[in-house]
């Protein structure tokens, strides 16, 4: 008579109490089967039905967490809602982030749209010194028809979009060219030494650079002397109304295009340097890899600053202009922004001058909402994406 096998020596136990060899093909007591299938043998209530173990058992699971959450209310085990997380859960998890963000809401408030409330004097007869808003009667829509009456303010618009136009076609097209100078430069000190000169100037005052300019170009500048001692006649561009419009544009260009270069090697610098390589294998030299890749890389941060650019249209700047008005006349050198400091705030017409500005508010939001259409047209994104 053979001795009972022991449950160490290889026996398993059946649901019934009988003991069963581990080799045979009822299974062992942890479900498996002898050739390591895991999961085929018997199960504990006797059927043939397998025990889903592994994969089949973790999406029973889920399943069944599933089926609890919909019973519970729709909650997952998580406590979110089935829908997906709310902005209570955002603000509770972001709370941190929002803490640092409140600093600068509370300054745009106070500084961009709580004076926008101040717009209510374009609809009044507004008298700063005794009624104030409060009492100023209210004349409605007639400072605006005063505006569109007054043939001087369209002049000074056509001008002022003259200048604009004039810097977008000369200006615009300069930081482009400086920036892929510098991209192509091998040097990294060389692009560093040029990129300080050129921005250095965007950190001067407009009191400095009209000075230079004066000190340059002026009746009495280095270039006029210079032409008299060499028996030329001498010359005033300072003075001259027919090229003020290109003097401000040369004054733009060599303040500000140092600061527009910063923004296009950011873009150049995320260009993928395995396409520049790519194109040199297929035979393309400089200029076709200029033109192929790196134009086609900077399309989008073109079409984003052209439609910022088209949209401050009428913001040219106040500070400039005004130092160079008397010089010029008014005539060429007039501007939305002087126009509405000398005829409204300084002969103290408020009212005038809040319904310009309010006018000037609204072309520029529609300048806006048309270049960023074209853009879209174009196949770029613009301001803001295309729904």
């Amino acid at each position: 008579m053979k001795p009972r096998a022991t449950a160490a020596a290889g026996t398993g136990r059946a649901a019934d109490g009988t003991d069963v060899p581990a080799g045979e093909d009822g299974g062992t007591r942890d479900g498996s089967t002898p050739d390591g299938g895991g999961g085929d043998g018997g199960v504990k209530d006797g059927t043939d039905r397998p025990r889903a173990t592994g994969k089949n058992a973790a999406v029973r699971a889920r399943g069944g967490r599933s089926g609890k959450a919909a019973k519970g209310g729709g909650h997952l085990a998580s406590g979110l809602p089935a829908g997906g997380i709310t902005w209570r859960h955002r603000l509770r998890r972001d709370r941190t982030l929002v803490l640092m963000t409140v600093p600068a809401i509370v300054l745009l408030l106070i500084f961009n749209y709580i004076p926008l409330l101040g717009n209510i004097v374009a609809f009044q007869n507004y008298d700063v010194y005794d009624l104030g808003i409060t009492g100023s009667p209210f004349v409605g829509f007639d400072n605006f028809t005063r505006i569109f009456d007054d043939y001087r303010f369209w002049e000074v618009l056509i001008n002022t979009l003259v200048i604009f136009l004039t810097q977008l076609i000369l200006f615009f097209p300069i930081p482009i060219a400086i920036a892929l100078l510098l991209n192509s430069l091998m040097s990294a000190r060389v692009k560093a030494w040029v990129q300080a000169i050129v921005y250095l100037p965007h950190f001067f005052s407009w009191v400095l650079v009209v000075t230079v300019f004066q000190q340059m170009f002026g009746g009495a500048g280095l270039v006029a002397q210079w032409l008299r001692e060499h028996g030329h006649e001498g010359f005033d561009l300072m003075t001259n109304p027919g090229f003020f419009k290109f003097l401000v544009t040369a004054q733009a260009v060599w303040k500000d295009a140092g600061w527009g270069v910063i923004v296009f090697l950011a873009a150049l610098a995320a260009v993928n340097t395995d396409l520049y390589e790519a194109a040199a294998v297929d035979g393309a030299g400089r200029w076709r890899r200029m033109w192929h890749v790196t134009l086609p890389a900077l399309r989008p941060v073109i079409a984003l600053l052209l439609v910022l650019r088209v949209g401050s249209a009428l913001n040219l700047d106040f500070e400039q202009i005004l130092l160079q008005r008397d010089q010029v006349g008014a005539g060429a050198s007039e501007i939305l922004d002087t126009y509405i400091w000398w005829t409204g705030i300084k002969t103290g017409d408020f009212g005038y001058a809040a319904a310009a500005g309010i006018f000037k508010g609204l072309f520029s939001v529609a300048m806006v909402l048309g270049a960023n259409k074209v853009a879209h047209m174009l196949g770029e994104q613009g301001v803001y994406s295309k729904k």
